[in-house]
């Protein structure tokens, strides 16, 4: 599956508490995307609100939770995220109810590989084919479709990390960003991170935006700061 038109790959977070199943669609999707496996409804909800993903795989009877009133609870909220829903509930009042609280697809266990593939690649050319709203924070926004920034009006240059690490700022709404959720933007662009490259990235868009809009915040990461 190929990434962006800017090399970032798409991001999958993947919502699975079967540990063997986990691991096999960990791998597999790993072939095709990048991807965060959870296994608990808290851990989803943690993740999903620190990062951008592209679409969510989401298993329904979870150790925590219910991952259907989590589905209408984003939905409510706005959330537009491509959903497949991924579980082994196959009565059709099941599937009704997936799909009328928000699931854009719904995929019975046990499936093929390529089924679940195929599914996927459906949910992003259908997010690709539909406009995504600029996200702003102050004189910063953001179109998620071109993935160009703006600065005052004007496009923003910054590199390929520099865009990965923004993207993930500027879509957590003002909340900190992980340390760990940074470097795994990184990761993604397959350049070798080492120990000091986050810090590298972050001082040249302190540089491009001013210091002080984005904030380091003690034991939970990096802030970018509206105003």
């Amino acid at each position: 599956m190929a990434g962006r038109n800017t090399g970032l790959p798409m991001y999958l977070l993947l919502v699975e508490d079967d540990l063997n199943l986990g691991k096999a669609l960990h791998k597999l999707l790993r072939e095709h995307f990048r991807v965060d496996w959870v296994r608990t409804l808290a851990a989803a909800q943690e993740r999903f609100a620190a990062a951008g993903y592209d679409v969510l795989l989401l298993d329904l009877g979870l150790p925590d939770g219910d991952g259907v009133r989590w589905l209408e609870a984003l939905r409510a909220a706005g959330c537009q995220t491509p959903v497949l829903i991924v579980s082994a509930r196959d009565e059709l009042d099941d599937r009704v109810k997936g799909l009328d609280r928000g699931a854009d697809d719904y995929l019975v266990k046990p499936f093929e590989p390529e089924e679940l593939l195929a599914r996927i690649r459906v949910l992003l050319r259908r997010k690709a084919g539909s406009a995504q709203p600029r996200l702003e924070a102050g004189p910063l926004s953001y179109a998620p479709d071109s993935q160009q920034f703006y600065l005052d009006g004007a496009p923003l240059g910054v590199s390929p990390q520099e865009r990965a690490l923004l993207a993930v700022l500027i879509q957590a709404g003002g909340r900190p960003v992980s340390r760990e959720r940074l470097l795994q933007q990184l990761y993604g662009l397959g350049d070798g991170v080492d120990s000091n490259t986050l810090e590298v990235r972050i001082h040249g868009l302190r540089r491009r935006l001013g210091r002080e809009r984005i904030e380091t915040v003690r034991g939970l990461g990096y802030r970018l700061v509206a105003s």
